[in-house]
């Protein structure tokens, strides 16, 4: 009987050992998540085995269901499921709306009808696609985003009602994430976070479009910490999880691969935080060519954000951007904090060779 009693305790000890080493690898996964735009051709340029999720951009509303909106785009998707034969553990999700791609979410979503058939739709989606799950880019619940696009104070409790309900319809295994604006009118007041961060995966944090297209004055658009000049960040962003008691390994920051650019801008602290007029979105894959010092541009690295910028004082050209200097930072933050992983607006705009996308997967597979 006691020989007995020692194998059950063995096989106790053994089979939670397992279960402990089984979290601790899951839990010390870093998520890298690609958002996409492209088509079913060109997603062959690029290394997506070193991904975690890829994340179709945009289905839209079409009255109350998600819709995709094109043959082009029904190709895309299944593409990119068929990409599990490279990557077996990738992700596939589909994401609804988008800036400018929400304009009736505030509408819908306040019916429980209109809730209903949205993630009817979504399932039947699913199951027609064989996707992993719905990344929600409602830009944004509760307050002003896209100019004209109607919001309510209520978006903030539908969204939540929203959230619960595609749990319960999509089950456990579905991945269930959503974009989060990086600033703090969004953080304060368009998201119940005590009720939605136990029922999703991620939170796409948008530390990225920080200084906007609509800003008359230069600064970071994606800085990784707060200066006496620009608070918004995505350090800030963090400490306001944290400040919460918000479960931060959820959380994944975002890497911007483009640049914005202000004209007329003034020479006095290289461009940084001086007037201008925006005026320009350059991919990073054409850095080389439209954004170098042959062009008359001088790179600066602020030590204190650890974001990088240019300025051409003969045309007085200001660019703010992420390169491999501030995705390198904002990898070492990420393992630093414990968060959840990094993510990306978007992948076609890489370069295919040596991109941002590579040396995320070189600082991901190197060790602390």
């Amino acid at each position: 009987m006691k020989q007995i009693y020692l194998v059950i305790a063995a096989a106790v000890f053994l089979y939670a050992c397992t279960a402990e080493k089984k979290q601790t690898r899951t839990s010390s996964k870093m998520e890298v998540i690609a958002y996409y735009t492209g088509n079913s051709e060109t997603i062959d340029q690029y290394s997506v085995e070193k991904l975690t999720q890829i994340i179709f951009s945009f289905g839209h509303l079409k009255g109350n269901n998600l819709h995709i909106g094109s043959a082009r785009d029904t190709a895309t998707i299944q593409k990119l499921v068929s990409l599990k034969s490279r990557n077996p553990s990738l992700k596939v999700l589909l994401s609804l709306g988008g800036w400018g791609g929400c304009s009736s979410c505030s509408e819908v979503f306040s019916t429980e009808k209109g809730r209903r058939d949205f993630v009817q739709s979504t399932k039947e989606l699913f199951q027609y696609f064989k996707t992993d799950g719905i990344d929600l880019d409602w830009e944004y619940p509760a307050i002003a985003g896209y100019p004209g696009h109607v919001y309510s104070p209520a978006d903030k409790d539908h969204f939540t009602q929203l959230v619960q309900e595609l749990r319960t319809a999509l089950g456990k295994k579905a991945v269930i994430s959503f974009a989060a604006g990086g600033f703090d009118r969004f953080l304060e007041q368009s998201i119940d976070w005590k009720k939605v961060m136990p029922l999703i995966n991620n939170v796409n944090l948008m530390s990225y479009d920080l200084v906007s297209g609509f800003s008359k004055v230069t600064g970071h658009h994606t800085g990784l910490y707060s200066t006496e000049k620009q608070k918004q960040s995505a350090d800030n962003a963090i400490r306001y999880f944290l400040n919460e008691k918000l479960p931060v390994n959820k959380i994944i920051i975002g890497s911007a691969f483009y640049a914005r650019g202000w004209d007329s801008v003034s020479t006095e602290n290289n461009g940084l935080y001086q007037q201008g007029v925006f005026k320009y979105f350059i991919p990073y894959k054409h850095f080389d060519r439209r954004l170098n010092s042959d062009s008359g541009f001088t790179f600066y690295m602020d030590s204190t954000a650890l974001a990088p910028f240019a300025y051409n004082s003969t045309t007085k050209t200001f660019f703010t951007f992420d390169d491999k200097r501030s995705v390198t930072e904002k990898m070492n933050y990420v393992k630093k904090m414990k968060l959840g992983g990094i993510m990306f607006w978007e992948l076609t705009l890489d370069s295919p060779v040596d991109g941002l996308l590579d040396t995320i997967d070189k600082e991901r597979r190197r060790k602390q």
